[in-house]
């Protein structure tokens, strides 16, 4: 395998990580056609297959896990050597790598808008998944800082609170509790909850709730995005615990209300979070000192 080249790396780790060549290839700006065949050679090279299809949906193998985690701390290490030699150039620039809770998205980009006004020349790669996922890059080192609500268990990891972070429950206008002052979580006794995938910080944070107040709801129904659970709770479908930074336009045009619910809205934290021994990039400790510094007023200025 001595002849590989990293432009074949770069193509695995893409492909590894969308588990989609079609994805990989726009990532890195080739046809899939030439994906395959670069994949093929490095499949060639390690004398195992690395990748196998079971069913509709793409797998990597043994060998691929294995290839995978050793290509991405090449890939990383080369990374570091290019941002020491641009921070020795004095070009305040660099890559950085932020993997985000599917919440957080719905500000992330502008808090990656201010900081970039700020360091024009950082190149920026963010990635959204749910908490699950974002915990897995976590522990794999492939992004530089995570934004989530909470610090990962089993994880040795440095986190920094960096704003307030508020969950509530949400229904249609028309919702016989949406006018009142005051009600007790009792009276959702025979709503239908729609609910966040296992995996979900939301989920967590609404279980811990509902275990906290010996809550269980008549049904339950369940989505896998904050989008399609706004859309649901519009229809009428039920009522749902969320994250008020996903429902800013939907309040202020009428579309949803939050349920003034006894122990509401549950107070939480917004987390800057890497691993504790990482050494940090230029573009990596500057966003981070960006969000401690600037990111509760970034989040208010950009959805209340």
């Amino acid at each position: 395998m001595r002849h590989l080249t990293l432009k074949q790396l770069r193509i695995f780790e893409a492909a590894g990580r969308h588990l989609h060549f079609g994805r990989a290839a726009r990532e890195v700006h080739l046809t899939q056609p030439a994906v395959s065949i670069q994949l093929k050679q490095l499949e060639q090279s390690a004398g195992l297959p690395l990748f196998e299809q079971i069913g509709r949906r793409m797998h990597l193998t043994r060998a691929g896990e294995e290839l995978l985690r050793h290509c991405r701390a090449i890939l990383e290490r080369l990374r570091e050597a290019e941002e020491a030699i641009e921070a020795l150039k004095g070009a305040g620039g660099g890559e950085l790598q932020l993997a985000v809770t599917s919440t957080a998205k719905y500000f992330a980009p502008k808090l990656l808008a201010e900081f970039r006004q700020i360091y024009p020349l950082v190149k920026v790669r963010l990635t959204v998944s749910n908490r699950e996922a974002v915990v897995r890059e976590l522990a794999e080192n492939s992004a530089d800082l995570v934004v989530m609500g909470r610090a990962p268990h089993g994880l040795d990891t440095e986190a920094v609170a960096f704003a307030r972070h508020p969950l509530a429950l949400i229904s249609a206008p028309g919702h016989a509790l949406a006018r009142r002052p005051r009600a007790a979580l009792a009276r959702l006794a025979t709503d239908t909850i729609l609910i966040r995938e296992v995996g979900s910080g939301t989920r967590a944070a609404m279980e811990h709730f509902f275990a906290e107040r010996d809550f269980t709801p008549a049904e339950t129904i369940e989505m896998s995005s904050n989008e399609t659970i706004k859309q649901a709770v519009m229809a009428g479908m039920g009522v749902s615990f969320l994250s008020l930074h996903t429902v800013g336009l939907e309040l202020a045009a009428g579309r949803l209300v939050v349920l003034r619910i006894a122990g509401t809205p549950v107070m939480r934290d917004w987390y800057v979070i890497h691993r504790a021994k990482k050494r940090l990039s230029g573009a990596a400790a500057a966003f981070k000192g960006f969000l401690t510094e600037q990111g509760a007023q970034m989040i208010d200025k950009a959805i209340g």
